[in-house]
């Protein structure tokens, strides 16, 4: 298989969650964009999901179990492909509930998936939710997809994992913002605001973004305290780490600005809707900071990019949603831009064309 014909891989993701439901949705609803897409993960938990979807006057999609990812190409069409990458579950899996098997069986789909795209097998990777605490009962020392995916991407270059960097996007059609830490308690993430972990986050986001857009990234960087700190009578850090960092990055050609006060740098940069945004993305100081306003425009549009890693990978942004899994009520917009924007990653070189 030539590398323009590669396919992108869907994990699974929590199997107790909504990952198969919105899997199943997507490949119903959005056959574009699913195309010369499978599934790493269960045959049986996907066939369930799909029948689960069937109606009357709708029945359920066909699963077909395939070899390889090459495979993907000879599927019939309005057809969801599925790859058996992990040991089918010796009991059912109960659906909206905790559980170390539900957590083994998302994160040994991510691990085949990433080494399959180190592998160069696939293209792409584009991730269900998975469960942190079902994560954990299985015995996996990582809070979420994104330090799995780090670790396993930094071995496979034998490097150490702190060697390999790597930062969190959130986007939808209107905002853009990368984080200067994730998954860490607000307390550390204070402590994370470092001068070389803020010119980390300003490189890594102009090499990927200028990939992305295909010209150099307006980067807005916002500030930590409240009117990022009013000349230093509400915090320092803006005056002692923040600004230096983003001095060092112009000074290596990398069009950053700020601190901005970070209760109005997001209006600053949002576009969409006929507005041209002040800025590309928004650089924030920690997790929520940065995620709070993308999500409030849409949980159903917004997708989650890992920025460093050597392989693509895209997710939706929001989680396992076990309060509704099962009742056939979620949403499979965010997934669908996922493919989407992974799709758009990927291409020219690798991805499969889909026109």
């Amino acid at each position: 298989m030539t590398n323009d014909l590669l396919p992108i891989a869907i994990t699974l993701g929590d199997p107790a969650g909504i990952g198969p439901e919105i899997i199943a949705k997507a490949f119903r609803d959005a056959p574009d964009e699913t195309t010369a897409c499978f599934v790493a993960g269960d045959v049986g938990t996907v066939r369930r999901a799909c029948q689960a979807l069937a109606t009357a006057g709708r029945p359920a999609m066909p699963v077909a179990e395939i070899d390889a990812p090459a495979d993907v190409l000879r599927v019939p069409p309005r057809c969801v492909p599925v790859l058996q990458v992990v040991a089918p579950p010796v009991l059912p899996i109960a659906v909206g509930q905790v559980s170390a098997a539900a957590g083994r069986i998302a994160a040994e789909c991510v691990l085949w998936a990433a080494r399959s795209a180190l592998a160069g097998e696939v293209a792409a990777i584009v991730t269900a939710p998975l469960h942190k605490e079902a994560l954990a009962a299985a015995g996996y020392a990582f809070p979420g997809h994104t330090e799995l995916l780090q670790a396993e991407a930094a071995a496979h270059l034998s490097l150490a994992t702190s060697e390999l960097p790597v930062r969190m996007m959130l986007a939808n059609d209107e905002l853009r913002t990368v984080l200067v830490s994730i998954h860490m308690s607000l307390r550390d993430a204070i402590a994370a605001v470092t001068f070389d972990n803020v010119l980390q986050t300003l490189r890594i986001s102009h090499r990927a973004l200028g990939a992305l857009l295909g010209r150099t990234p307006r980067l807005g960087v916002a500030g930590l305290n409240p009117h990022a700190g009013e000349g230093g009578l509400f915090g320092s850090e803006e005056r002692d780490i923040i600004a230096p960092a983003i001095e060092a990055a112009r000074s290596e050609g990398i069009d950053a600005d700020g601190p901005y006060p970070p209760d109005t740098i997001f209006m600053r940069a949002r576009g969409g809707s006929g507005l041209s945004g002040g800025f590309d993305a928004v650089i924030a100081m920690y997790h929520d900071q940065g995620l709070i306003p993308v999500k409030y425009l849409g949980v159903e549009n917004g997708v989650n990019v890992t920025l460093g890693l050597p392989l693509v990978r895209t997710s939706p942004d929001h989680g396992t949603a076990f309060d509704i899994a099962g009742s056939g009520r979620a949403d499979p917009g965010s997934l669908i831009a996922a493919l989407r924007m992974a799709r758009k990653l990927a291409t020219p070189v690798t991805a499969l064309s889909c026109a």
